[in-house]
């Protein structure tokens, strides 16, 4: 494919800048290439087909008379639909936000357009952010661009599928549980989860106040690089963010992995692998060795325990949030986000307490426990093949607590920890799905893992595989 839509993030703002191509040129690209793919994967709610178009024009006039928005202009994008907008509808992928007034914009979308993205459109999502798959009952269950028989991730479904399917060039998502980096790993995409702070929460739908992060889904990390220092920063509305800077050139990408240590999965985390997915990351560690990089077995605690705090906390407070419509509107969700919500409220005050009681303490210990010695640590994220639609059908009640379980073994302990992580594509199984890690870092380390993550792109091309039309269309 040679339409402006096969270019990423970098390089459309590049060809715009250097006249090679217009923004509304870009814009009516990306809504080519979602006529084509939404009937596929369901990546999108909303599509906002003629403001896009209206903005790249303003754009294109603008870079005209030499007034150009900033890095990103001219650029589409689209964003899960959980990001408030004034005057615009907002349904968290749920029939129950609709209706409700936006008043003041999300600063994440608000950022990422004054330097220049345009937002052509909102992407579907798990229901209320709270599910690891992608199913939805409300809007339709995304589907996976590799093979819509498979699931997306979850709950930022959309934002992979649509990113994978090159409907956009990037998007945003959030992670509470591994909500960006499950289907960036599902769908072969670059996907940081930033440090607990480094990006605002304002007008963003919640779901776990204490876990939850923004944070952008991408082909490249060169791409993820550029949005995140678009959203990264201090915001008043915000009393949780952080005022330490994101770097304001890009430079640090360029800079060598030789020197570094890079911490190796410890055997407990790969025990449940599949020789594929074991394969897979032996040989993307080689791939860093042969960076210059030396690796080293690291003392990591078991993450079982975070896991199961994280999980507390999680629950608590997505009860507390939803707990005035699990009152007055429970005929109004689906039975999958009823339950895990309704169990939140089972969960001891005590209990709550306590997780949030040990997290500064626990995050302190692993960064000087596990860290000691390593200055980024590898991690699995799926430790098997991504599933299909069928195969997690969240009808089946009972089996939700361990389905998302098992899809989240190795996410949720680094919310609970705020630690940065990256998933990284590095490869694709004998289905031909794809297959990825997560590299983890210390607090505020998002530069470090951004230049790791573009350093192992530039030496590898599975970032530059995509999905096709054909193959995605064909018949169960």
């Amino acid at each position: 494919m040679n339409d402006a839509a096969a270019l990423d993030v970098w390089e459309t703002a590049a060809a715009i800048r250097s006249g090679r191509l217009t923004a509304e040129a870009a814009v009516a690209a990306s809504l080519a290439r979602i006529a084509d793919w939404q009937p596929v994967v369901n990546a999108l709610i909303r599509i906002e087909a003629e403001a896009a178009l209206a903005r790249a024009r303003a754009l294109d006039r603008a870079a005209a008379a030499g007034d150009w928005a900033g890095p990103l202009h001219g650029v589409p994008l689209a964003h899960k639909d959980m990001f408030a907008r004034p005057g615009g509808e907002m349904t968290g992928g749920s029939t129950i936000l609709p209706g409700h007034e936006q008043p003041a914009p999300a600063p994440a979308v608000a950022r990422l357009e004054a330097a220049g993205a345009i937002t052509v459109g909102w992407l579907n999502m798990s229901e209320f952010a709270a599910g690891p798959t992608g199913h939805n009952v409300h809007f339709g269950h995304n589907r996976n661009p590799w093979n819509p028989r498979h699931v997306t991730g979850g709950s930022s479904a959309g934002s992979g599928a649509a990113v994978a399917a090159r409907m956009v060039a990037g998007a945003l998502g959030s992670d509470t549980g591994g909500s960006i980096r499950l289907p960036a790993a599902m769908n072969g995409l670059v996907g940081l989860k930033p440090t607990y702070g480094r990006v605002s929460r304002a007008g963003s739908m919640p779901r776990a106040w204490s876990l939850d992060t923004i944070g952008p889904l991408t082909r490249t990390a060169r791409d993820a690089a550029l949005m995140t220092a678009a959203i990264a920063g201090h915001d008043p509305r915000d009393p949780s963010t952080s005022r330490r800077p994101f770097p304001d050139s890009l430079d640090f990408l360029e800079r060598p992995a030789s020197g570094l240590v890079l911490g190796r999965p410890p055997a407990a985390w790969m025990a449940d692998a599949t020789a594929e997915v074991a394969d897979a990351v032996a040989a993307a560690l080689h791939v860093f060795s042969r960076l210059g990089m030396t690796a080293q077995a690291v003392d990591a605690p078991p993450l079982e325990p975070l896991f199961a705090l994280g999980d507390a906390i999680s629950k608590s407070e997505a009860a507390a949030v939803h707990g005035t419509w699990m009152r007055t509107r429970a005929g109004d969700y689906s039975v999958h986000v009823h339950s895990r919500t309704e169990a939140g409220f089972h969960v001891p005050a005590t209990r709550y307490l306590e997780a949030t009681a040990l997290r500064g303490r626990l995050l302190g210990a692993f960064v000087a426990g596990t860290f000691a010695g390593i200055d980024v640590l590898a991690a699995p994220i799926l430790t098997f093949p991504v599933p299909t639609i069928a195969e997690t059908d969240e009808g089946a009640t009972s089996a939700i607590p361990a389905m998302v379980a098992r899809l989240t073994r190795y996410t949720r302990p680094f919310n609970y920890l705020g630690l940065p992580a990256l998933a990284l594509p590095i490869g694709f199984d004998a289905q031909g799905l794809p297959m990825a890690m997560q590299l983890v870092g210390r607090p505020f380390s998002e530069p470090l893992l951004l230049r790791l993550a573009h350093q192992y792109q530039q030496a590898t091309g599975w970032h530059l595989l995509e999905p096709t039309i054909e193959r995605a269309a064909e018949p169960a």
